[in-house]
C-alpha cells in the first residue's frame, strides 16, 4: 500500500526546501527522498528536504535534519531553521516564542518575532564562527584571497567586484582538493550604508537565491577583514538579511523573514498540491 506523504514548501529569501514533520511520518531514505523531490522539473522542486522532528536529548524543544538536492545531508541551515521556528509556532506544535533546534552543529536558539500571532522575522543565534587557515585560490576570474569560516558548516567567502562569476567559479572551488568534504562558496561586495551584495554556490545545491550561514560568514569575514562593522546587511539574490557579530557573547545573530509557499501531498511518483 502506497503511503501519502504530506509536505510543506517553505522558503527564506528564496531558499526553498520542503519540509516534513516527522511526527506524523517516516521517511525511510531521506536521501533518496530529496534527490527525487527536489527535482524542479519531476518533483516539487526545491534546495532540498528538511525533516523536523521531536528534540532526542532535553536541552533542545525540537531537531531538524537537513539534505540537500543532491541527497547530501547538510549540518546546517539557517533560513530554514528560521522556517522552521515558523512553521512550529503557526501550526501550532509549541507556543514558545524563543525554540531550541537541535541541529548536527549543535543547539540554535529560534527568537520569534510575532505581529497579530504570525511569525513576521526570526532571530537565530548561531554560536560562535570557527576558522581555519587556507590557501590562497584562484578562481577563474577571482584573483582575490578567500576567507574560510564555519557556521556549523563551512564557507569559503571570496571578496570582489565580480560576484557574478558564482556560476562559473562556484562549482569549480566547491570541489577544491583543499575542500575533502566540499565547501559552500560566497562571492562579496562590499556596498553603502553597510550592505554586502553576495552571492552564494551551496555545496550540494549549486547556486541559490540566499542561505543563512553563508551571510553569517560572509559577515564575519568583512569585520575580519576590515571591511565592515560588526552589524551589516547581506543583500542575496532572493532578500535581505541582518548580521549582528556581538562582542559580548562572540556569537552571531541573523535576522530575516520566513514564508510559506504551499503544502501539498506526495505519493510515490505522483504530486498532487493543495
Amino acid at each position: 500500500m502506497t503511503e501519502k506523504i504530506r509536505f510543506t514548501k517553505m522558503h527564506g529569501c528564496g531558499n526553498d526546501y520542503i519540509y516534513i514533520n516527522m511526527m506524523e511520518h517516516a521517511i525511510a531514505d531521506p536521501q533518496a527522498a530529496a534527490i527525487a523531490w527536489s527535482d524542479r522539473h519531476k518533483g516539487i522542486g526545491s534546495d532540498g528536504l528538511v525533516l523536523i522532528d521531536r528534540s532526542p536529548v532535553p536541552e533542545a524543544d525540537f531537531s531538524m535534519r537537513i539534505f540537500n538536492a543532491d541527497g547530501s545531508e547538510a549540518m546546517m541551515c539557517g533560513n530554514a531553521s528560521r522556517c522552521i521556528g515558523k512553521y512550529l509556532y503557526e501550526r501550532g506544535l509549541t507556543t514558545k516564542t524563543e525554540i531550541r533546534l537541535l541541529t548536527l552543529s549543535g543547539v540554535k536558539i529560534l527568537s520569534l518575532q510575532l505581529n497579530d500571532d504570525i511569525v513576521e522575522s526570526v532571530t537565530v543565534d548561531m554560536l560562535e564562527p570557527v576558522f581555519e587557515n587556507t590557501t590562497q585560490y584562484i578562481a577563474s576570474r577571482s584573483t582575490g584571497r578567500g576567507m574560510f569560516v564555519s557556521m556549523g558548516n563551512p564557507h569559503y567567502v571570496i571578496f570582489t567586484d565580480d560576484v557574478d562569476q558564482v556560476g562559473e567559479s562556484g562549482k569549480i572551488l566547491e570541489h577544491h582538493p583543499a575542500f575533502p568534504q566540499r565547501c559552500n562558496i560566497e562571492f562579496a561586495r562590499i556596498e553603502e550604508d553597510a550592505r554586502i551584495r553576495t552571492r552564494v554556490w551551496e555545496r550540494g545545491s549549486g547556486i541559490t537565491l540566499a542561505c543563512g550561514t553563508g551571510a553569517c560568514a560572509t559577515a564575519v569575514a568583512a569585520v575580519l577583514t576590515g571591511r565592515a562593522e560588526r552589524k551589516s546587511w547581506i543583500v542575496m539574490d532572493g532578500g535581505t538579511l541582518t548580521i549582528e557579530w556581538r562582542k559580548s557573547d562572540n556569537h552571531v545573530y541573523m535576522t530575516g523573514p520566513a514564508e510559506f509557499v504551499f503544502d501539498g501531498e506526495i505519493e510515490t511518483a505522483k504530486l498532487q498540491t493543495t
